[in-house]
């Protein structure tokens, strides 16, 4: 009785939070909705330019993507659960466990992901009236009144000065 080890811990309870981290990370990183940022991939496009007045400005919430965090937290969620009990009471901890960090991982993802934005309503130098949603910029702040241009190209549209 005296020979017997303890039994070490499993190194699956330590190893995937630690392989999941740097992946939910990444999935929040999201792309700058300012109008002063450019993706690569719209550098050297022709875009469309108009000129007009802002005839309006809204703040605007705009809420981050959920589906990055969703997936990895119901995929840690459910490694986890799965470390618990046995038979059903594992299969079943698996499932809740799995459907709660789903929902955390949401969350979690939506909050950090969301930005600060301004819908600015812009009466272009033609009659049309547009508006456009982007992340506010303490660089680039606008006034109704203020004649902007209005940025528009495969990338999605921009108000700038």
């Amino acid at each position: 009785k005296g020979t017997e080890r303890p039994q070490s811990p499993k190194p699956m309870k330590y190893i995937i939070p630690l392989l999941i981290s740097p992946i939910l990370l990444i999935s929040c990183a999201q792309k700058s909705l300012t109008g002063d940022t450019y993706l690569r991939s719209e550098a050297g496009k022709i875009q469309s330019v108009n000129s007009g007045q802002i005839t309006s400005l809204r703040n605007v919430k705009i809420e981050g993507n959920t589906s990055g965090g969703a997936f990895l937290g119901s995929v840690a969620g459910g490694l986890l659960g799965n470390e618990v009990g046995s038979g059903a009471g594992r299969t079943a901890a698996t499932i809740g466990a799995s459907l709660l960090g789903g929902a955390i991982g949401a969350q979690t993802q939506k909050a950090i992901g969301s930005r600060q934005g301004v819908e600015i309503q812009v009466k272009l130098d033609t009659g049309k009236t547009v508006s456009i949603v982007q992340e506010a910029n303490p660089r680039e702040p606008f006034a109704v009144g203020e004649r902007v241009r209005v940025l528009a190209g495969s990338g999605g549209s921009k108000v700038t000065h």
